[in-house]
């Protein structure tokens, strides 16, 4: 069910897509900003609340969980950070050429620079490990089934359903909740109005509306892709919580009983704090929490067009229907 302030809020991202401008650049690491409150004082809308308002980036090669190399080190030193971030990028070039999905030099070359956002080695920051914790007996048992079943409706071009959410551009993971930083345009804008904050994301052209009057959410048998998000300020931060999610997003593997919570606040004029703490009993065997920053930008965000996967469908199925008969073909010719 759509809000009604939705369509109004979604139209502020819409615009002619932007062409990359330039080589990806390399950002010097930012030095580690500490996390405890700090005695900045965000501006405030007209109706009161702590601004988030604006454009943001989380462009970041900061990894998800940290590296084996790493094994305790919660932080790399600016040496170490400097060499991490060359050898992504070299990782990044060296593979660009042979994507046939599209042109990665193209399409990924954008003018953000991306480095660490911090000297941290891992988006993960609980457990204190920087991985995410192992899953439940009863969580191995469900995804083992789930793919079982995948397999049992056939091969990934067998039929229309068994072709991915992303793919049609219906959802895709990193936009959460969690909200997580994505391989290019890891663009957001914050929307405030009276009693509510939206969160448009460049990357696939999600608004989120959350009310801030920390209202029930539904009961369980409503599930939908992105949750039900409600939230309050406390303080100068922004908690959001988000349940009744379907467990066709699950989040690595999450269940339908998944709840985040996310804490965001803005630390100076350029910054943002980004928190999210993941509990979900059927999952995981304990809760845990990620944190990144997002970093204000001039450039606003764009309509991303992802759509191929729906419009072009019967192309995909069609063009597989067509190679598994010339194989077929030349299987029989060759007897």
């Amino acid at each position: 069910m759509k809000h009604p302030l939705l369509g109004a809020l979604v139209a502020l991202s819409l615009a002619a897509p932007l062409m990359a401008q330039g080589p990806v650049a390399l950002s010097k690491p930012a030095a580690a900003k500490a996390t405890a409150p700090s005695n900045y004082k965000a501006p405030r809308t007209p109706d009161g609340q702590p601004s988030l308002e604006g454009f943001w980036n989380s462009a970041t090669y900061t990894p998800f969980e940290r590296p084996a190399n790493m094994k305790d080190k919660a932080f790399f030193t600016p040496e170490e950070a400097e060499a991490f971030v060359k050898t992504r990028q070299q990782a990044f070039e060296s593979q660009a050429p042979d994507d046939i999905h599209y042109d990665n030099a193209i399409w990924q070359s954008e003018r953000t620079n991306r480095g660490l956002q911090s000297l941290r080695t891992s988006l993960v920051v609980d457990p204190p490990d920087g991985h995410v914790p192992p899953q439940t007996d009863e969580a191995v048992k469900r995804n083992a089934a789930a793919q079982a079943a995948r397999r049992a409706m056939g091969g990934p071009y067998d039929k229309v359903q068994n072709r991915p959410l992303a793919e049609r551009c219906i959802v895709w993971p990193h936009e959460g909740p969690p909200m997580q930083p994505v391989g290019y345009f890891s663009n957001l804008q914050f929307v405030q109005g009276p009693g509510y904050v939206v969160v448009i994301q460049e990357m696939i052209h999600n608004a989120r509306v959350i009310p801030l009057d920390d209202r029930p959410h539904p009961g369980p048998a409503v599930q939908q892709y992105y949750g039900d998000s409600t939230g309050h300020w406390d303080g100068d931060t922004l908690v959001v919580e988000t349940t009744n999610f379907t467990d066709k997003t699950a989040f690595r593997g999450s269940s339908a009983a998944l709840k985040v919570t996310e804490r965001i606040r803005r630390t100076d004029a350029d910054t943002i704090l980004y928190q999210a703490t993941m509990e979900d009993p059927h999952t995981w065997e304990r809760p845990w929490t990620i944190e990144y920053q997002m970093t204000k930008t001039d450039d606003p965000i764009f309509e991303y067009a992802c759509h191929e996967g729906n419009y072009g469908m019967r192309n995909i199925m069609s063009a597989v229907r067509k190679q598994e008969a010339e194989e077929a073909a030349a299987r029989s010719g060759s007897k």
